[in-house]
């Protein structure tokens, strides 16, 4: 069962293509507006003193998670009961896993607590990140990937994948047609490594709301290998508890450059392409697209991008400050070997995506273009006529907002309280007018 009481799809069923994880807590919001300000693709609307989410343009960044003073926000993801449902099961602790802890708890023996808490098997994410790395060279070698317009922007992280489905379509083409490395260990794990075995449960240890929605809703591919994503927040306190007297039980297979992926600049690093830019954090993630697609980028090859401050370490279901992850996270790379060792296993030949990524229709006024249209000419209208302070108060995050809305049928141009304060007066101005008025039998005029 999920926080709200409900039992989500499981992800390798059939789901919702809208699922999503951030959810609100109504008893918790009090109408602020804060949220709306934050949102990256004006998502969130206040009607009736609380927060609505529109899930055609949600893309589960948990900026608003970050920023709610309320705590009103939240991200659904399966509790670690889950795992009894199973035979066998098999976690995947993404990176960023480690940077939760202080240095005096080894991977090794973080993996081992894992397997106290319950889990059968462990499968670092990060090897799986050192195939999506080897993949990614690929791209900028001769052959047919070589056609693939510059800058490649990284697909790894779902957030980012969306924002440029909702927000920045034209730019589809730019992002990198592989699997996030979290897909490529789930499918290692259960569909290589346990291939034809029955009752197998893949579990991600996730540092973000976003790969929680991936698991249900894919993007780029038809149906995920996960079987469930546990928070890392969830997960944090049991771990700790069994620290003490998990042991090392396993022996972590990742090298550096996996590992290092959890942070900003980590996969830059890992591909080596000396003309890539890593950007962190979801406004300076829309300045580089907004420049990408004004063209302002061409000397630019590659883009690493990702949603949360410092990276994956920095995601809203992490419990640790970002930047203090980030140092730990740098510290414990720099033991490791710069590589895993061999694999013991053949991976998977195809680590591409299965479908194509369309854009999201989360602008669409109308399906009928010639309606569209008119809408969209009233639409500019109504904001031409609005103040332009975007200050929020009618519960959108701008007068362009509040236009849309207007037009779609969902407010009223009164819903400022300029235009409000504007229709106040001319009514007032009428009614004194009205009383001056005498009847005509009265009228000495």
């Amino acid at each position: 069962m999920n926080p709200d009481g409900e039992a989500p799809e499981g992800p390798g069923e059939a789901a919702p293509r809208l699922f999503h994880s951030v959810k609100l807590d109504p008893d918790k919001c009090v109408g602020c507006t804060t949220c709306i300000k934050k949102c990256p693709t004006e998502a969130i609307r206040v009607r009736k003193g609380r927060a609505r989410i529109i899930d055609e343009r949600c893309i589960d960044c948990g900026e608003c998670i970050r920023t709610c003073p309320h705590g009103a926000k939240k991200a659904v993801s399966d509790p670690l009961s889950m795992i009894a449902g199973y035979r066998h099961t098999i976690a995947l602790p993404a990176p960023s896993l480690y940077a939760q802890f202080d240095e005096r708890w080894s991977i090794d023996r973080l993996l081992s607590g894992l397997l106290a808490l319950g889990f059968d098997e462990v499968f670092e994410v990060a090897e799986a990140a050192e195939l999506v790395t080897a993949r990614s060279r690929g791209l900028f070698e001769a052959g047919p990937a070589a056609d693939l317009p510059k800058p490649l922007i990284s697909s790894a992280c779902p957030a980012v994948v969306k924002l440029v489905q909702v927000r920045y379509p034209s730019l589809i083409s730019h992002l990198a047609p592989l699997l996030p490395p979290v897909e490529v260990a789930a499918r290692i794990a259960k569909h290589v490594l346990h291939a034809g075995e029955e009752g197998v449960g893949v579990f991600l240890v996730s540092p973000c709301a976003g790969k929680v929605t991936a698991a249900r809703s894919p993007v780029g591919y038809a149906r995920s290998a996960l079987d469930g994503v546990i928070g890392i927040k969830d997960l944090y306190l049991p771990l700790r508890a069994v620290l003490g007297q998990a042991g090392d039980r396993i022996r972590s297979r990742a090298g550096r450059r996996g590992v290092e992926w959890a942070r900003t600049e980590g996969e830059a690093d890992a591909l080596g392409e000396r003309r890539s830019i890593s950007v962190d954090g979801i406004a300076s993630v829309i300045g580089v697209l907004e420049a990408l697609e004004n063209g302002k980028l061409k000397d630019v090859a590659y883009i690493e991008a990702l949603a949360c401050p410092a990276g994956c370490v920095g995601g809203p279901l992490t419990v640790e400050n970002p930047y203090i992850a980030r140092n730990r996270l740098r510290n414990r790379a720099e033991a490791l070997p710069e590589n895993a060792p061999p694999l013991s296993y053949e991976p998977p030949s195809d680590l591409g995506w299965s479908e194509a990524v369309a854009p999201r229709s989360a602008l669409a006024l109308d399906p009928d273009m010639l309606k569209a249209m008119i809408m969209m000419e009233e639409m500019d209208q109504l904001a031409a006529a609005l103040p332009g302070l975007d200050c929020g108060s009618c519960g959108a995050p701008s007068c362009q907002a509040l236009a849309e809305d207007v037009v779609r049928g969902v407010a009223v141009e009164t819903d400022c309280v300029f235009k409000l304060r504007e229709s106040v007066r001319e009514l007032a101005g009428r009614l004194l007018a009205l009383e001056e008025l005498k009847p005509p039998g009265l009228d000495k005029d």
